[in-house]
């Protein structure tokens, strides 16, 4: 009988349990343990782990796996668990699942569909009872500037360009992306930003890319431009972006991702006028496919022996 599967979460108990059920009902053959159970247990699973399944561990949860070959995350984003050092040197692997892409792509559209439709206006009239009309600005006159142009970058500018917006890329690496022009470099930045009506961020978490979107980036924007970050929350200084949206440089931002999850109730993002606030839902693992995917990947290794290509830890994804 193979090694076990190991999952290591920081999930509630109700929804690590829905994520074991899925994995096992994907990889029936396969015998999935948690880090539970009396220490006798754990400790003989401990030592015969070859691949630890995880979201967002608790740091040090992930160490003394003696015979570990190779981590598999759970979400797209990995830099929770790289930010670990006590995690081994082996290989982390990223979830990449077409069905975050198409759910991504969704969510960008939908938000700048809102921006460009100026739905927070009408929003804000209904509240004061205003029957008002605004003059409305074509697609093709709305220019998209994504930062990240990945799996879910390229799906969702592909979906803007459908819709009839002109869409730009910036990436780190200056990777072309068939149908988009891509900029990259703080030069490459510098001049989208100021070609950009809608800034969309789908950035990974690295150390080059935290801070980022900060004061700078905020004015080299079109005064009132519109902001989406559906990045991370640790991408964004938020006293910049909230100066920006005082000053009229962000005329409304939609924000799905914080530096603290949940937003604290005392935050100023609660409260400041040209704000939406969404509860890190713009693209939700899908446990079914999101399982397969891994069950395959699994599969391979038991059958070949071959261990899967990791993020670069360099880069930070």
């Amino acid at each position: 009988m193979p090694a076990p599967l190991l999952l290591v979460t920081s999930l509630g108990p109700d929804e690590e349990a829905k994520w074991r059920a899925a994995l096992a009902a994907a990889m029936p053959d396969e015998v999935i343990a948690t880090d539970l159970g009396i220490d006798s247990e754990r400790a003989e699973i401990r030592r015969a782990v070859e691949i630890a399944i995880v979201a967002n561990p608790s740091p040090g949860s992930i160490r003394d796996l003696p015979r570990l070959q190779w981590v598999q995350s759970l979400w797209a984003g990995v830099d929770a668990v790289l930010a670990d050092a006590t995690v081994p040197d082996v290989p982390l692997v990223r979830l990449v699942d077409p069905s975050l892409a198409r759910a991504m792509a969704e969510a960008v559209a939908a938000a700048v569909l809102y921006l460009h439709r100026d739905l927070p206006f009408y929003a804000a009239q209904q509240r004061r009872g205003e029957w008002r009309p605004h003059a409305v600005r074509s697609a093709d006159r709305r220019r998209i500037t994504i930062l990240g142009m990945g799996e879910m970058g390229r799906a969702s500018a592909a979906v803007l360009k459908a819709i009839g917006f002109p869409v730009q890329g910036w990436n780190r690496s200056g990777a072309e992306c068939d149908g988009f022009p891509v900029r990259s470099g703080l030069e490459g930045l510098r001049t989208a930003l100021a070609e950009t009506d809608i800034l969309v961020n789908l950035l990974p978490l690295t150390p080059t890319t935290r801070g980022l979107l900060n004061r700078d980036v905020f004015q080299r924007l079109p005064p009132g431009a519109g902001f989406v970050n559906y990045g991370r929350g640790a991408h964004v200084i938020d006293a910049d972006l909230l100066e920006a949206l005082g000053t009229g440089a962000i005329g409304h931002a939609v924000l799905d991702v914080f530096e603290t999850e949940p937003l604290p109730e005392n935050h100023r993002f609660w409260t400041t006028p040209g704000v939406t606030i969404l509860p890190h839902v713009a693209a939700p693992t899908n446990l079914v496919s999101a399982a397969e995917i891994v069950a395959a990947t699994v599969r391979t290794y038991r059958l070949t022996g071959c261990i899967p290509r990791g993020v670069s830890r360099d880069r930070g994804y």
